[in-house]
Formats: C-alpha cells, sequence, structure tokens
C-alpha cells in the first residue's frame, strides 16, 4: 500500500501530552492518527460525539421574557412609545457621538 504524509499543526503542549499518552498505549501518534481514520471512513462518521459546552438552550419563552423585560426598562426610562423616526435619531446621534470621540 502506498503511502502519503499528513501534516497538522497543534499546540506544543497538546502534541507532547498526546505523544506521551500513545506511547501509555503502546502506539506512536502516527499509529493513533491512523486508527481515527480509518474509524471515520469505516464509520462514515467522527467516531465520538462533538458538543459545545456550557451553551444554554433558549426557548420562545426565554425571548418573550427578554422582550418584555426591555419593555419595562423603555417604559421605566420614558422611551416606550418612541416612533421610528424618534428611535433613527437616537441611534443617528449615537453614531455620530461615536465618530467624533
Amino acid at each position: 500500500m502506498a503511502q502519503a504524509t499528513f501534516s497538522i499543526r497543534m499546540d506544543t503542549a497538546l502534541k507532547q501530552q498526546f505523544d506521551r499518552l500513545c506511547t501509555d498505549f503502546g502506539m506512536n501518534a502516527t499509529t493513533a492518527f491512523n486508527i481515527f481514520a480509518r474509524a471515520v471512513v469505516r464509520e462514515k462518521k467522527i467516531p465520538f460525539e462533538i458538543s459545545a459546552l456550557n451553551i444554554p438552550t433558549y426557548t420562545r419563552n426565554d425571548f418573550m421574557d427578554a422582550f418584555m423585560a426591555l419593555r419595562q426598562e423603555a417604559k421605566n426610562a420614558g422611551i416606550q412609545d418612541m416612533s421610528l423616526d424618534e428611535i433613527n435619531a437616537e441611534i443617528n446621534m449615537s453614531r455620530k457621538e461615536r465618530r467624533d470621540s
């Protein structure tokens, strides 16, 4: 079977930890990556779950609660009944202040 070279970049500390762990398993990094590649090809998927940790999920009710809280803040600040023109004027004034500073 013909051989090909596959080069990847990774954090030095991660590579050292990975190399040590592979040695503990009785293999080197090349063998570990070959095992991984074979599993991906065989299963036609990544052979482990990949997920984002600590990412909250939101429901429609969460968004409605946030919206209602913002409405209450606007009411308390006396800006609940602003027209679209007034809102756009506020936005333009804020943008101008940022540009001028």
